[in-house]
């Protein structure tokens, strides 16, 4: 399957779904992003505005605000956050697209998801982030050593569609992975972000620069991460990646200092704490009750003792 014959959708316009749409048009697919309000004006009007190597660049991209049923993609990329999956899921259900891709954590599992597009759902997560500024994309791609876009099917197995949507990455120069257990490798990301996202927020508020870099904030991060690790290995989900199980034979001592070393990091201080950590704490909170009810469905409760 040649790239150009791919037609996309990338439904949501934030930071993963502009940054893969740069990448997607660079490469020569053809692009259409799904905006709301005054995102799909700015978009309309200006086309996707990024920072490129310290300028803002400009590029054209088809932006719509209306889905029509038989508007069909090969593929449909859902980036949004995990407390608004199943509104988007909704509108895209009577759509006759084929592949829907969604980018998004997921602390439960695809039930409630697989009730809506049914088996059309094929489990994802960005290998990008950043922040949008003033309209401009500031995207981020780490090296693959570091994250890659993971996907796979619920099953486990590598069919033909995901050969093809790895062709798509190939095609746009984009770290990927097939993984064959992507309920595992969600939920044991939904852990890292629960443990180290909500550490951020204090009394429904952003906490303070100072306040992050203590020891104190970096121990609850510790002792967070460790307890949801132990309570997801024993309701049997495997911790994915595997390599993450390192976390739990380390001692709290190193694991404070790692996490008080991140604190203080020029992204935390600069993006997480002005920005993200205020849009995506709605999701943290989702991530968490959700974790533990599954959690609980299978006897587990969860005690942190700091």
């Amino acid at each position: 399957m040649s790239a150009k014959q791919n037609r996309v959708l990338i439904f949501g316009a934030g930071v993963i779904g502009s940054a893969y749409a740069i990448k997607f048009i660079e490469a020569g697919i053809d692009v259409t992003l799904f905006a709301h309000s005054n995102r799909f004006t700015t978009l309309k009007e200006n086309g996707l505005q990024y920072n490129g190597k310290g300028a803002v660049k400009s590029i054209k991209v088809n932006v719509i605000d209306t889905l029509e049923n038989d508007d069909v993609y090969d593929f449909i990329f859902v980036t949004v956050r995990y407390d608004r999956s199943e509104s988007a899921l909704l509108a895209l259900k009577d759509n006759q697209s084929k592949n829907i891709v969604t980018m998004i954590s997921n602390s439960i599992g695809f039930s409630s998801w697989l009730d809506i597009v049914g088996d059309r759902l094929l489990p994802a997560f960005p290998g990008a982030g950043g922040q949008i500024k003033d309209g401009i994309l500031y995207a981020r791609f780490p090296p693959k050593v570091l994250v890659a876009t993971m996907f796979g099917e619920i099953s486990g197995l590598v069919t033909e569609r995901t050969e093809n949507l790895a062709k798509l990455f190939k095609t746009a120069k984009l770290p990927y992975a097939i993984n064959q257990d992507m309920k595992a490798y969600l939920i044991t990301h939904s852990v890292s972000d629960i443990a180290m996202i909500s550490v951020l927020h204090s009394e429904d508020k952003i906490i303070d620069e100072k306040t992050a870099k203590t020891r104190k904030k970096a121990h609850k991060i510790t002792i967070t991460l460790k307890t949801y690790l132990k309570a997801i290995q024993k309701a049997g989900i495997a911790i994915n990646p595997s390599a993450l199980k390192i976390v739990l034979k380390f001692p709290n001592l190193i694991l404070d200092f790692f996490f008080m070393i991140w604190l203080r990091t020029k992204m935390v201080k600069d993006m997480m704490l002005p920005d993200y950590a205020s849009r995506a704490n709605n999701e943290v909170v989702q991530l968490n009750n959700d974790l533990l009810k599954f959690l609980n469905q299978n006897d587990i409760d969860l005690e942190i003792h700091a």
